[in-house]
């Protein structure tokens, strides 16, 4: 806590070790409103600077409960005009410290930013609803198709016909409910509690031999080339799924005839582990969003895919999981490349 020599005299006995193992900022003003104490966590955050608040919402607030004695809680939205380059939401508590006090008029604000809690909220807000909206696609025109078997019963073409697009869509309502699934493990393990030695050689096997079938049906050639023997700390069976996922990505977004290439390479004390494609890349625009949940670049034609809209969030906390980053770099009509960095194993050779 940061106090003046000159107001300690005026502080109730015992407030600085108080409000110095408080998680919230904490700022106690006189009745000049001049600043008595403030803590570390309010000056960096731009509540107060010198001797002032100078967040006009907490001041008028202070002057209310100075005048009436009654304690005031809410939340509060600042600006980046009155915050230091970005809008926070604080949730506020003050309450006079008594008039007997040093002359009176002493009142202490507590203030805990609520910006990231609110964010969480959002997400999942986000989430239950997207979920809902992707959920609701495939059982629609499961209902609906079942619906058309029975009516065309007697037309054996038609049951056929139609009995193929149910599979189509059972599979997409299967494999969207094992991507939420994959992506609750991974974000409630985060990080691994028990990660073992994964040699990357057989990742990118298995991942290639998962994504050949997809690949071969539109003639992409899939291939392999970089540093082997490289390994890492982690989870095979996650890294494996999340190279599958950037391998059917790429697989997806690419013209027929083309090829999509893994490398693999050591950078210091990282792993590199990239995929790259000829494909229609990705705007410049949409770079920034394209980890998020369900985020689609091009709806219509994930719907021809048959993307979840969850697999590169899944790559995303898989990358997180292992201490690592992921990055893209992409140019509209020229193709992508996604690179996972991962930390080196300890004692593998460079």
């Amino acid at each position: 806590m940061s106090v003046s020599s000159t107001a300690q005299a005026n502080l109730p006995a015992g407030l600085s070790a108080v409000l110095g193992v408080l998680s919230s900022s904490a700022v106690v003003i006189d009745s000049d409103d001049r600043v008595l104490q403030a803590s570390e966590a309010a000056r960096e955050v731009g509540l107060v600077k010198d001797d002032d608040l100078i967040v006009g919402e907490l001041l008028a607030l202070a002057r209310q409960v100075r005048r009436d004695g009654e304690i005031r809680e809410g939340e509060i939205e600042i600006s980046a005009s009155g915050l230091a380059g970005r809008t926070t939401s604080f949730a506020v508590r003050v309450a006079p410290l008594g008039s007997e006090v040093g002359g009176g008029g002493l009142v202490l604000l507590l203030v805990e930013d609520q910006t990231e809690r609110r964010r969480v909220e959002e997400v999942r807000r986000d989430f239950v609803a997207n979920t809902s909206h992707e959920l609701k696609t495939p059982v629609g025109a499961l209902a609906l198709l079942a619906e058309t078997i029975e009516d065309a019963a007697d037309d054996p073409e038609a049951v056929r016909r139609f009995a193929g697009r149910m599979r189509q869509e059972a599979n997409r309502l299967t494999n969207l409910v094992q991507d939420m699934i994959t992506l609750s493990r991974i974000q409630a393990a985060e990080p691994m509690p028990d990660p073992a030695r994964v040699e990357l050689d057989s990742v990118v096997a298995e991942a290639l031999d998962r994504g050949r079938m997809k690949a071969t049906a539109r003639g992409i050639e899939l291939a392999y080339t970089g540093t082997r023997r490289l390994a890492v700390l982690g989870d095979e069976e996650l890294l494996v799924t999340a190279l599958r996922n950037l391998l059917d990505n790429a697989v997806a977004y690419s013209p027929e005839k083309t090829r999509v290439l893994v490398s693999t390479c050591l950078d210091g004390n990282m792993v590199e582990l990239s995929v790259a494609d000829q494909g229609i890349g990705i705007p410049e625009r949409d770079l920034e969003r394209i980890f998020e949940r369900f985020y689609r670049v091009d709806p219509a034609r994930s719907r021809v895919t048959g993307g979840t809209g969850l697999g590169l969030a899944i790559v995303k906390h898989v990358t997180a999981a292992h201490g690592g980053k992921v990055t893209v770099t992409s140019k509209e009509g020229a193709g992508s490349t996604f690179t996972l960095r991962l930390p080196v194993r300890p004692g593998v050779p460079s």
